[in-house]
């Protein structure tokens, strides 16, 4: 089944939702060192690979990290090739004061913000879909 493409479907379904746990960006030199069921997200750069993990993970691996972020997924099907919605969200967040960062993956897109700020990232963006 296709994703949804039209912006105001788009915002008014994405229902998001806070998963639990705290999840760390993480870079590692090769991929031997890490079971990849335990990675939500691996993305290979020429630094190193990058990936998401769970605090706990990456604590017991001794992996670096400076950031402690809570994960936010937005529930609705979003096509690949939908035109605004990161930009509609991530601009709702920025006028917050909230950083995000942003995966989109095939069925969802998911939003990585401070852990701090999880709460009020909720808020906004329950607002922005009641809008």
């Amino acid at each position: 089944m296709p994703g949804e493409k039209d912006l105001n479907t788009l915002l008014r379904t994405m229902r998001p939702a806070l998963n639990p746990g705290d999840y760390v960006f993480c870079v590692i030199p090769s991929l031997n060192a890490i079971n990849l069921g335990e990675v939500l997200l691996l993305f290979k750069e020429a630094e190193g690979y990058t990936v998401i993990v769970s605090k706990e993970l990456a604590d017991d691996l001794k992996l670096e990290y400076s950031f402690v972020a809570a994960w936010i997924t937005l529930s609705v099907h979003s096509a690949l090739d939908a035109v605004g919605l990161t930009a509609a969200f991530s601009n709702a967040l920025a006028a917050g004061g909230i950083s995000c960062n942003v995966v989109a993956a095939f069925y969802h897109d998911h939003i990585f913000v401070d852990k701090r700020d999880a709460e009020r990232a909720m808020k906004i963006l329950e607002q922005l879909s009641e809008n």
